[in-house]
């Protein structure tokens, strides 16, 4: 058998306060409310933050800014607001020869196709550079090059 041990042996387990170890006595940093009373909000602010000015009665000044997304020209119509008349739009496409309408000639010349063959990159409009108008005030709003 084994010796009875000098420490008796608890009965309940320690509460939270003894077991992490606060002291109850020591004032809280804000005040609590005592058994049976409610909080009513009086002395539960903290102090107001030294060097800020009491807040004005001015009235605020609200500015609206409309951001525009940037807007990528392909060879299809794009729907926009004209910079220059602020009217919704859709762009109005003209088709210009650009560096790929020349390359293609010149790689069908080189091809052998010198008798007018090599001319035919200017009738395709899938070859050329092209350039967004707006049909409202015929303003050039962007463009879309091949190369």
């Amino acid at each position: 058998m084994a010796a009875p041990s000098s420490n008796p042996v608890p009965s309940a387990p320690p509460s939270y306060e003894e077991a992490v170890g606060i002291n109850m006595n020591y004032p809280h940093p804000y005040p609590v409310p005592g058994p049976g009373q409610k909080p009513d909000g009086k002395g539960m602010n903290p102090p107001p933050h030294m060097g800020q000015p009491p807040p004005a009665n001015n009235p605020i000044t609200v500015q609206t800014v409309y951001v525009q997304q940037p807007v990528l020209f392909y060879d299809r119509p794009v729907q926009m607001c004209c910079p220059s008349c602020n009217q919704m739009i859709v762009t109005r496409l003209s088709y210009d020869s650009g560096a790929l309408t020349w390359l293609s000639c010149g790689g069908l010349c080189l091809l052998g196709c010198v008798a007018g063959c090599c001319l035919i990159p200017f009738c395709i409009d899938a070859l050329k550079d092209v350039d967004h108008t707006c049909p409202k005030c015929n303003a050039l709003v962007g463009s879309y090059k091949r190369l």
